[in-house]
């Protein structure tokens, strides 16, 4: 967990290794004493690039660049801000980070993420945009890069509060019925409180289909290859890449461990896992390949099992289908769709098969296409990226936990015989479980999880 103090703190704030430029950030309560060691006494003017000399304690020059000072409160942490812009090489931007801390005591490294720690400790930001600021960066495609900046700039805090609001105000009625129960008022009906309810879920359910469509721009999916040896699934790796990532040969058991390409549809990463020809085998590598493919499966939002259409109806074959067949059931053990892709359409006659299976040739790239708005569809994504905000497992889940007591609180509030002290516990649980998402209600612990993991200077 991230400390809760008061000292300032330095970093420096841009990628490691050497280029244009490199920053030095520091924050703190108040920088007037290190800006006035570092530049002789001179002020900066607030918000306003400087260009001087950086010096050392001795008055050698370091550098020159641009020097920032982003006074309290307006700067992104909330605090006193001081940034040096310099020629972004390794050492310079050690030597500043030396001559800054040399010149001011009790300036100390920031941990990862401290800076926007702080800033959502200051109110800058909500929890939710805290963490929009590591998507952002983190983002890999186009359109997640688009959807985090939306939750940056508030849009997904702006939808997540407009409903505590909502909940707020219902909580408030039900309990001042509770408390005033000889005003005999029919509190559900005179106050539509099942109306309200009903117009809040179908708010909720609304946002929790974005936040989902959010987390997949985000995380995307992991599809498995799966299936026997030489049914295609490196060639049709190959074919959604566009590049030759996987060896391909007649050889049965060419693949011997995983090889993993993430591809985009629709902008939705896609990450495909091809892997070892599922079979026995007496080769110990290959056993360990066949171990490690099950493993593979057993992890995957979404399983191709692909098949060999010119193999089709030989004795061996189906026997190592039939035997695939039957342990994929307890293998998909977080439930992951399952598609069949019959392979090698060009060189084999038309089959008959079930409406949801693919048919395709990952050799010419017939099929392909409908295969990957398939796997689009096994994702659940149906919305366009413009007009989205990027979520977390930990957004969804929060959603859920509200969508959940939403009901039990619609439940009490169907009965004749509607107990108003459980109806209002229900909607206590629904708004806090809201209030973790933006930071409102939310444990240490958690905090310290989700700013450890932001890069250092962030």
């Amino acid at each position: 967990m991230l400390p809760r103090s008061g000292d300032p703190i330095i970093a420096i704030a841009t990628a490691s290794g050497r280029g244009a430029v490199g920053i030095v950030r520091v924050s703190g309560a108040d920088l007037s004493g290190l800006i006035a060691s570092l530049f002789g006494g001179r002020r900066l003017a607030p918000r306003v690039a400087t260009y001087l000399p950086f010096t050392d304690a001795a008055g050698a020059t370091i550098d020159q660049g641009l020097a920032i000072h982003f006074p309290a409160p307006h700067s992104y942490t909330g605090e006193d801000v001081l940034e040096l812009q310099a020629h972004g090489g390794p050492v310079v931007l050690q030597l500043l980070l030396a001559r800054c801390i040399d010149a001011s005591p009790g300036l100390r490294l920031a941990r990862p993420g401290e800076f926007t720690e702080r800033a959502f400790l200051n109110d800058k930001l909500d929890l939710a945009q805290a963490e929009a600021v590591s998507d952002l960066i983190e983002a890999s495609t186009e359109a997640a890069a688009r959807s985090a900046g939306r939750s940056l700039s508030g849009a997904f805090s702006t939808e997540i509060n407009a409903l505590r609001d909502q909940l707020i105000q219902l909580r408030m009625l039900v309990e001042a019925t509770l408390d005033f129960p000889e005003e005999e008022i029919d509190f559900l009906e005179k106050a539509n409180a099942r109306g309200r309810l009903h117009d809040i879920t179908a708010q909720l359910d609304s946002v929790l289909d974005r936040a989902r469509q959010g987390a997949l721009l985000r995380e995307g999916i992991s599809v498995v290859l799966a299936g026997q040896p030489n049914v295609g699934k490196s060639s049709l790796l190959n074919a959604l890449a566009g590049a030759e990532l996987a060896i391909v040969t007649p050889i049965a058991g060419t693949t011997r461990d995983k090889v993993t390409s993430t591809i985009q549809i629709e902008g939705v990463p896609v990450h495909v896992i091809d892997t070892a020809g599922l079979r026995e085998s007496v080769d110990e590598v290959e056993r360990i390949g066949v171990a490690r493919s099950w493993g593979e499966i057993e992890r995957a939002d979404a399983v191709l099992f692909m098949h060999d259409l010119t193999r089709v109806g030989e004795p061996g074959y189906d026997a190592g289908e039939a035997q695939i067949a039957a342990r994929l059931p307890t293998a998909l053990m977080r439930a992951s769709p399952l598609l069949h892709v019959f392979n090698k359409s060009d060189a084999a006659a038309p089959a008959a098969l079930s409406a949801d299976a693919i048919t395709l040739s990952a050799r010419t790239g017939e099929g392909v296409a409908a295969l990957r708005s398939k796997l689009l569809e096994l994702a659940g994504w149906h919305a366009q990226p413009e007009g989205l905000f990027t979520a977390r497992t930990r957004h969804v889940q929060a959603l859920r936990t509200t969508r959940a007591h939403l009901a039990e609180a619609a439940e009490q509030a169907a009965r004749a015989d509607a107990a108003l002290d459980l109806l209002a516990e229900e909607l206590r649980l629904a708004h806090d479980a809201l209030g973790e998402i933006t930071g409102a209600f939310g444990a240490d612990e958690l905090l310290g999880e989700i700013f450890s993991r932001f890069c250092i200077g962030k």
